[in-house]
């Protein structure tokens, strides 16, 4: 082809930036504004009363201090609201608004109700709008809020340490142990991490969409979900890769699953951080500890599919401080943010981060197994993959009853 004609030919593709295509580009984002606006001003031309009041406040979190009760709402509806009256345990009570009684939309407000609660006992506080809509937000168990202080903060760190690195830590001790199997055992262990994989990826599942439940609908919880476990997988696939070449030059491939894998369930552990740092602001101290008791047996197996897949590597005790450091420590994050800061719109959306990245990873070391199947000319799906596959899924089973309540 001759260069001028291709020359002129990728011209007409590619455009090029003239003022004329700027326009063009912009022309029907001008035209739905101005649509927009006019419908916003005009109306549609429909008129009428609504049938019924449309008002939705959330109560975020509810801090209990030796004065009363501390409470964050947010207005998640169509419109402004006022907040009439304030009700503790069905009698009425004085409360201070800041910045005000009326919030705008998606504006959040403090409410400060001097109420002499009653240690261990539950709560119930009603808010009342000036269009008679009720909104409630209820105490289990009433205890003071941990203040975000030294002393929690160590404390909360430490538990964390306790239900994450010392469980992985303790699973990676099985490496020597593993080190012995045959190419057949060597397979049996990879297929049991991808059962616990697959039931993480499941529970994890089922925790976002509980959590997106309780966040205010405007925010769709579901849909964040969806949404972060979605990208959170295609993104890792996209840098897995790019990292091929990489690896091709001399990464060995199980070390960087390792690290995925060990990524992978940090996301995850930091729920479970979540939730106890949530049990024991909300004052349910026993409950705190039954989770950390029960996390910490559930976890020891995350380290055994974590070292999995470095039997033919020799990795050093530095690749095992770091990968219980990566599994792990999230934990302590996740109980710091349960115990201070909790918000379960956000914590949904991590829950959906977390499952799409267990999910790049059950395919990666479903990738290696069907590989080297084909190399040792075996079965991919075999009675000992099965069976690892099996047990895998039901040790994870078994433990989480430790922590169901």
């Amino acid at each position: 082809m001759n260069p001028i004609e291709t020359h002129t030919q990728g011209s007409r593709m590619g455009g090029g930036w003239s003022f004329k295509t700027i326009v063009l580009g912009l022309l029907p984002l001008i035209l739905l504004a101005a649509i927009v606006g006019f419908i916003a001003k005009v109306g549609t031309g429909i008129e009428g009363e609504a049938a019924a009041p449309i008002e939705q406040l959330n109560v975020e979190r509810i801090k209990m201090n030796t004065d009363g009760f501390v409470v964050t709402v947010l207005n998640s509806g169509p419109e402004a609201l006022t907040i009439a009256q304030t009700i503790v345990d069905d009698s009425f009570w004085n409360a201070s608004y800041e910045p005000g009684p009326t919030l705008d939309r998606f504006s959040r407000g403090t409410i400060t109700i001097p109420y002499p609660w009653v240690y261990g006992d539950p709560h119930q506080i009603k808010f009342i709008t000036t269009k008679g809509l009720i909104f409630i937000g209820e105490v289990a168990v009433a205890a003071p809020t941990p203040e975000p202080d030294s002393e929690r903060f160590s404390q909360y760190a430490l538990i964390g340490f306790y239900v994450g690195i010392i469980p992985v830590g303790l699973g990676l001790l099985w490496y020597p142990f593993m080190r012995r199997f045959s190419v057949r055992g060597t397979q049996a262990v990879l297929a049991f991490t991808v059962g616990l994989l697959v039931f993480l990826v499941v529970d994890t599942f089922e925790e976002g969409f509980e959590l997106a439940a309780k966040s205010p609908g405007i925010f769709q919880g579901s849909g964040l979900v969806w949404f972060g476990a979605l990208l959170s997988l295609l993104f890792l696939l996209a840098v897995d890769q790019m990292n091929e070449r990489r690896m091709d030059r001399g990464l060995r491939e199980g070390r960087s699953v390792s690290y995925k894998l060990a990524t992978g369930i940090g996301l995850h552990n930091f729920g479970e951080g979540l939730a106890i740092g949530a049990a024991f602001a909300a004052g349910e101290a026993a409950l705190g500890t039954f989770l950390i008791i029960g996390f910490t047996l559930h976890n020891i197996t995350e380290g055994v599919g974590i070292a999995a897949p470095l039997l033919k590597d020799k990795p050093t005790l530095k690749t095992f401080v770091f990968l219980a450091l990566i599994a792990g420590g999230p934990a302590i994050l996740g109980t710091w943010t349960g115990g201070f800061l909790f918000n379960d719109t956000l914590a949904a959306l991590f829950f959906g981060i977390g499952a799409g990245a267990i999910l790049q990873v059950i395919l990666v070391i479903s990738r290696m197994i069907w590989k080297e199947s084909i190399e040792h000319r075996m079965a991919s799906v075999s009675w000992s993959n099965f069976m690892g596959l099996t047990l895998g899924i039901a040790l994870m089973y078994v433990t989480a009853m430790l922590v169901k309540f």
